[in-house]
């Protein structure tokens, strides 16, 4: 089999090669040199891609990203600042190597890792040298100011990786399935405290849901919306459409150490309705048809601070999960950029008992068009 390469002061429990600063490995014609970029992890590092003794790009993890650096605040509350003071020295070795290096980086645009988000996947040296504000930071203490007052909230699953990382996750023999329920046996599990979890397009849970379901979309971030919001001590049985692979659904679930799937509804919404059990609508309303209802954005922060509806009730989804808020009774729209994380936040509140709520399909800048508006902008 393939020979992990890890850093040798992980502590880790499963067979690898323990690499140090300056070890080097022959991959055939080109080498691979460790360096040591503390600040995302302890322990982190970076690989440098040699040709003879040129480099050609440096494969930089969770440190250097495009346009951006890893957030430090994965570890601990306690180190935070430490490894952010770790990873400006991390930044600035790199930065010290020839202009024409690539950078590849683990984490792209969007990444929960990312601190400050960047807009590239891939870059250079150089480049990241004239264009990245924190690689410019004057000094140590501007960095460190920067980089910890973009940090926005994470998936709390993140807190439980570094653990299954450095005991080594389990080997999945065969792709995961989905084992088929009846409408009996999904009852039986959700009276013994399952949750149920809507993984159809946002249109289709809108029209018709079992009641109390979770909605979280099958999506390229299903993964980590369910990491975030999504029960793990408790078991899971999935509703999904027809036309919806049942292995994707499983796949994400497994890559986020969700194995408490017991398996889906087999017939799925129909199923449910046939058997006579409750049902709920959420409604979709249009910028036009809104008249006065308490709006709830449950985007980051960072995102509602760059533009939002004007007396909107920023809520992140994460938080909403976490803890629903007590809020009024009056009726309530929900909006997000798109509408996903809008109607997962739709069913967390009517789980929660709210039953006059219905969500805004497209962004505030929709809105905006829509209704001839100016956004609102600040927390």
């Amino acid at each position: 089999g393939a020979v992990m390469l890890a850093s040798a002061a992980g502590g880790r429990e499963f067979d690898h090669h323990g690499m140090r600063d300056s070890d080097e490995i022959d991959l055939g014609g080109l080498w691979l040199r460790a360096l040591a970029t503390p600040g995302h992890t302890g322990e982190h590092l970076a690989f440098l891609l040699l040709d003879g003794d040129r480099p050609v790009g440096v494969f930089t993890g969770g440190s250097l990203l495009a346009g951006a650096a890893a957030r430090t605040d994965l570890v601990s509350p306690d180190r935070t600042e430490e490894l952010a003071r770790a990873q400006y020295q991390s930044l600035r070795r790199l930065a010290k190597l020839p202009d024409e290096v690539l950078v590849w980086p683990t984490h792209g645009a969007g990444s929960f890792c990312s601190g400050p988000s960047g807009g590239e996947r891939t870059s250079s040296i150089g480049r990241e040298k004239a264009t990245n504000l924190l690689l410019r930071a004057p000094d140590e203490e501007s960095f460190v100011a920067a980089l910890l007052g973009s940090l926005g909230s994470f998936p709390p699953y993140f807190l439980r990786l570094p653990e299954i990382n450095r005991r080594g996750p389990d080997l999945l023999a065969q792709p995961s399935s989905l084992d088929q329920l009846s409408v009996a046996q999904v009852q039986t599990l959700v009276r013994s405290g399952a949750r149920l979890l809507d993984v159809r397009p946002m249109a289709d849970f809108a029209a018709c849901h079992p009641s109390g379901s979770l909605s979280i979309p099958l999506r390229g971030v299903f993964a980590t919306w369910l990491g975030w919001i999504a029960p793990h001590d408790r078991p899971i049985v999935v509703i999904r459409a027809d036309d919806q692979d049942p292995d994707e659904v499983a796949w994400q679930a497994a890559k986020v150490g969700y194995d408490n799937l017991a398996g889906e509804l087999a017939g799925g919404i129909k199923a449910w309705s046939a058997a006579g059990l409750p049902t709920t609508r959420t409604p979709l309303v249009t910028a036009e048809k809104m008249d006065g209802q308490l709006m709830i954005d449950v985007r980051q922060a960072a995102e509602f601070a760059n533009g939002h509806i004007p007396g909107a009730l920023n809520i992140e989804l994460g938080a909403l999960a976490e803890s629903p808020p007590g809020m009024p009774t009056e009726p309530l729209v929900v909006m997000c950029a798109h509408g996903e994380r809008a109607m997962s936040a739709a069913s967390l509140l009517e789980a929660a008992g709210y039953r006059d709520v219905a969500v805004l399909p497209g962004g505030a800048h929709e809105w905006a068009a829509r209704r001839g508006g100016r956004l609102a902008t600040g927390r």
